[in-house]
């Protein structure tokens, strides 16, 4: 699937084009031709266009999910395998150091003080998770293009009478 573009206009290779004349429908029309139109036809070709730019910035949207989606999720299955390996050494170097201070000290005070040392490194990788997640960046470019629409056209419900 193709990346959504941003319709015509400067830059988009229909410079210059006039509805009708050049064969681009989109293009942006003249001065004479905006005279020329009714208000019913000036408002049809505003409510089109921004039905476009709407459908466009959806589309930007479901792309760049699916793109961080895709990238989330081969991350999370190589942190789940890295997690489980991980599991398995600190289960047996747990289980060492539990035979270890058994061999010192009284059986269920050796289990304690291991589990102690769990809880300890289980807050301090709560604490480092909470402050990454904080650092998500989300949807960066349909954020960007959003906040490029014309305050004219976001709804200001404070202002509204009727």
């Amino acid at each position: 699937m193709s990346m959504p573009t941003q319709g015509s206009g400067p830059g988009s290779g229909h410079a210059g084009a006039t509805p009708g004349v050049d064969g681009y429908p989109g293009a942006p029309p003249t001065a004479d031709e905006v005279r020329s139109s009714s208000i019913g036809d000036l408002m049809r070709q505003v409510t089109s266009d921004l039905s476009t730019l709407m459908r466009q910035e959806v589309e930007l949207a479901k792309a760049e999910i699916r793109q961080e989606g895709k990238k989330a999720g081969k991350a999370a299955g190589l942190y789940g395998g890295a997690g489980f390996g991980g599991y398995m050494v600190a289960l047996f170097v747990s289980i060492a150091l539990w035979q270890f201070l058994d061999n010192v000290l009284d059986s269920g005070l050796a289990a304690l003080i291991v589990a102690v040392i769990w809880a300890v490194l289980a807050a301090v990788l709560y604490s480092q998770a909470k402050k990454n997640a904080q650092h998500v960046r989300g949807l960066k470019q349909t954020n960007d293009s959003v906040q490029r629409i014309p305050d004219a056209l976001k709804p200001h419900p404070e202002g509204v009478t009727r």
